[in-house]
């Protein structure tokens, strides 16, 4: 089956790594024709691709990488977990799994967006096992399984598992194994996830471990980002990415420096209150491929010239003893700091939930009229992301584009009254 324009053209570029602007020269193209392209089907300036850029594509595509792509421009998905049949930590990616994971996402968007349906999950079961609060993160992996037709038992809390009584994390696991198909779990322990998945052969996807990792969370970041800067003509290798807030107990930042790590060439400002930076095994990490590093205790110095700001909260309920010294007004990124030290296309993200009360200091929410707020574009393709990562640990990533049918119901353009003009779902 052919494969949708938008998602070979996504899927060009980010094989090739090359910006809009770029693929437009090699294929010989304007850029407002290519822009029309990658619109979706039912948009009303969206055009069809001719049929012979496809096959250059192609052709470009397998002269660049022979063994993986063929003249009619199918790839294989290779699966994300090497050998594992569970998702605990991004550490199981390398590019090419991130990149096949991201066109599985780029295929499974416009379900995501309403305009189609996909049932291939139907009849599966997913456990939904929270030991620590959430609402964005539980209810977007529910969503997700959802869209792809399968059904989701949840829990939330200690209080109301069997854990209460005693009972182990092995026989929560095994027993739970009987009753589903799937299970993410989030804990408050560094490496419970892992302990769950080592008692079960049903795929276990780490939802939050403690101050350990959150690789859905920074995969869905990652590919955020990724399509902003597809927007904005530039590439994740050689940009310049301010990492701002609690970076010690960050799970989500440390899932996100992980991956970063496989790209080349980055400048990455780590702008954090004494006591809170980034662990040095990670720093060590970040360092390599050409990447360089800038400390920093200064809001100022952190964003200025930055093409991304990433945002997180201050992790109190992790710090036990811990004080928090330096985290006083001026470190809140507001609209009167992006504007004077930030660039007119420059990306604002946070992981979420942000704290909006007035002495948290975290992201500010006189920000969320400015286009530049990428925060609920980043919360909306957490469920594409999620849905493609269900797809690959299931095994029915193969099916997927066989399986898109129309979309029957009505849904508005705009989700938020103060979306962006260019996030719209039609």
């Amino acid at each position: 089956m052919t494969l949708p324009q938008q998602t070979l053209l996504r899927d060009a570029m980010r094989s090739l790594n090359l910006t809009r602007d770029a693929l437009c020269e090699r294929l010989g193209v304007s850029r407002r024709a290519l822009d029309s392209w990658l619109l979706p089907d039912d948009s009303n300036e969206q055009r069809s691709m001719p049929t012979v850029v496809a096959r250059f594509i192609g052709e470009i595509m397998a002269a660049q990488q022979p063994e993986k792509y063929t003249h009619s421009v199918h790839k294989p998905i290779s699966n994300i977990v090497a050998g594992s049949p569970h998702l605990l930590s991004v550490s199981q990616f390398d590019r090419e799994s991130v990149q096949a994971l991201f066109r599985l996402a780029d295929l499974l968007q416009p379900v995501a967006r309403r305009q189609k349906v996909c049932r291939v999950l139907e009849g599966a079961v997913l456990a939904n096992l929270f030991f620590e609060a959430s609402t964005r993160t539980r209810i977007s992996f529910g969503a997700a399984f959802c869209r792809l037709g399968g059904a989701v038992c949840d829990t939330t809390g200690f209080t109301f598992s069997s854990m209460a009584k005693g009972e182990s994390i092995h026989d929560t696991s095994r027993v739970i194994s009987g009753y589903v198909d799937a299970m993410v779990v989030r804990h408050p322990e560094q490496g419970a996830v892992a302990e769950f998945a080592s008692a079960t052969h049903i795929p276990v996807i780490n939802g939050g471990d403690g101050p350990g990792e959150h690789p859905t969370q920074a995969l869905l970041d990652l590919y955020t980002l990724e399509r902003e800067f597809s927007r904005l003509g530039k590439l994740i290798d050689g940009c310049h990415i301010a990492i701002v807030g609690d970076l010690k107990h960050g799970r989500a930042v440390h899932s996100l420096v992980k991956l970063l790590c496989l790209y080349q060439r980055l400048t990455i400002s780590l702008v954090a209150p004494v006591g809170l930076e980034l662990p040095s095994e990670l720093m060590d990490q970040l360092s390599r491929n050409g990447n360089q590093l800038r400390c920093s205790q200064q809001l100022a110095q952190g964003l200025a010239g930055a093409d991304v700001i990433y945002a997180t909260r201050v992790q109190k309920e992790r710090m036990g003893g811990e004080v928090l010294e330096g985290y006083s007004p001026d470190f809140q990124i507001n609209l009167a700091a992006v504007q004077n030290w930030c660039k007119p296309d420059t990306v604002i993200m946070h992981p979420l939930p942000r704290d909006s009360r007035p002495d948290a200091h975290d992201l500010a929410i006189d920000l969320n009229p400015d286009p530049r707020l990428a925060i609920f574009r980043q919360t909306d393709n957490g469920i594409p992301v999620r849905m493609a990562i269900f797809a690959q640990l299931l095994g029915v990533d193969q099916q997927v584009p066989h399986a898109l049918r129309d979309c029957n119901w009505r849904h508005p353009p705009h989700l938020g009254p103060e979306d962006a003009a260019f996030d719209v779902l039609e």
